[in-house]
């Protein structure tokens, strides 16, 4: 039984309320993701557009969906490429027009290839036509030029829509309440990257290459039949750990440095976001223990304010804080911490922001702020808890003995209706349990 077979019902709720809200006499199309050419003829690893496979459950490329509220013939409409024999042999089965229907609940389905002559005549007297306005430029084209060709028939009594909407408004609130469904599938990528760098742990040690460790990550992924990653894992060493957005992860482990790792799986489309920060020789140096225990007492003083009821900027807030407070503790920052929050002082060795919407998209979907103030959070909502510390290698304001240390400590909270779930709470953080796990598999 496939995936898109277990959840059916939750699909169908999802189009019927998506539909509700778009109103009679209005149209919504929302194309699929297409193929992309990695070089020459090979092609990148298909991953299909979140909002499209949401609404839809269908994980083939060039589809495209359409919606029309009150149509007697069956609101969802699917455009997909037909079965063929001869495709079949070279790249696999697909759904075709039959299983469109049969296994994934379109009301009606075409041949992608027929889109031309069928979209046009859907669009006939539909006063709003919804989609995913500059997602995909040539679509939106496409789109525009449908609406010409209804509009070139007006004397014969046809009108085309008269005004364009984004769908993100309605998706992407849709998509920011996340359904128990939903909360289950995150919870299982969570578990297999919770384990994942709980391994990078056990296997790190000086001599290493980063390249290795992610091999490792990797591994453990697809071996728990989670095939592709949430995003390109970031595996830094020593320095390599103050670039935030390091990919490269082809330098060696050096002992007494840091790594840091942020890495997470994807498990039918629902992402994990980790980061973990440890010792590649498996003992916290003085200065790197005093830094990693800041960034982790911000992290505890941020997840504490993630409560239904609180603001979106409430755990920032409480982790720049902590930070603030334990720089001048350091000495890595002078002044009355109110005058060095409001001066943005600690920017240069905290310059993000301490977490973002999780979902089927790793920086999910969702409105930060509602009529210019920060959203209230709700039962259901996910997002990451990251706060970090970045001395770079030539802070020259700073003592020696700091430079070139980078930490981030990352885990994934669920809003629940009473407060919050860690979901990733089971991956070593704490500086002891760190430390003990790598020198039992030191030993081992």
């Amino acid at each position: 039984m496939t995936q898109q077979q277990l959840n059916i019902k939750e699909f169908l709720k999802r189009r019927k309320h998506f539909i509700r809200m778009l109103g009679k006499e209005n149209i919504a199309v929302l194309p699929g993701a297409s193929v992309l050419l990695r070089n020459r003829d090979v092609e990148f690893s298909f991953r299909q557009d979140s909002d499209f496979f949401y609404l839809t459950g269908f994980d083939e490329p060039d589809s495209v969906a359409v919606f029309i509220p009150g149509r007697p013939q069956g609101e969802y409409i699917l455009f997909c490429q037909e079965s063929d024999e001869k495709t079949a042999l070279w790249v696999g089965a697909n759904a075709g027009i039959d299983d469109a229907k049969a296994v994934y609940g379109a009301d009606d389905a075409f041949p992608i290839d027929d889109i031309d002559d069928i979209l046009p005549g859907l669009m006939e007297n539909k006063n709003k036509l919804y989609f995913p306005m500059g997602l995909n430029p040539s679509f939106d084209q496409q789109l525009m030029d449908w609406s010409q060709q209804v509009r070139s028939r007006a004397r014969t009594g046809v009108s085309a829509p008269a005004e364009f909407i984004s769908t993100d408004h309605l998706l992407h609130e849709m998509r920011l309440i996340k359904s128990a469904q939903e909360i289950k599938q995150m919870k299982k990528a969570a578990k297999i990257s919770v384990v994942a760098h709980t391994k990078a742990m056990q296997v790190c040690h000086p001599g290493m290459f980063e390249y290795q460790v992610d091999a490792t990550i990797k591994h453990h992924f697809i071996n728990n039949g989670a095939q592709q990653e949430a995003y390109p894992a970031i595996v830094g060493g020593g320095v390599n750990g103050c670039v935030l957005h390091y990919t490269k992860n082809n330098a060696k482990l050096n002992d007494g440095d840091l790594l840091l790792i942020d890495a997470g799986c994807e498990w039918q489309k629902y992402a994990s976001d980790i980061t973990r920060t440890f010792p590649v020789n498996g003992v916290f140096s003085k200065e790197q223990k005093a830094l990693y225990q800041l960034v982790l007492d911000a992290q505890y003083a941020a997840i504490a304010h993630v409560q239904p009821g609180n603001h979106w900027n409430e755990p920032h807030d409480a982790a720049v804080k902590v930070l603030t407070k334990g720089l001048v503790k350091l000495g890595l920052l002078k002044g009355r911490v109110p005058t060095l929050i409001k001066n943005e002082a600690y920017k240069p060795y905290y310059m993000h922001r301490t977490g973002h919407w999780l979902g089927m998209d790793v920086h999910d979907v969702g409105d930060y702020k509602i009529d210019k103030q920060w959203r209230l959070l709700e039962p259901g909502m996910v997002l990451t808890v990251e706060p970090g510390l970045y001395i770079q290698p030539n802070a020259k304001e700073v003592d020696k003995k700091w430079r070139g240390i980078g930490i981030r400590i990352e885990d994934d909270v669920l809003v629940t209706k009473k407060g919050h779930e860690v979901l990733t709470s089971a991956a070593p953080k704490e500086v002891k349990d760190i430390e003990a796990l790598m020198e039992k598999s030191r030993v081992a």
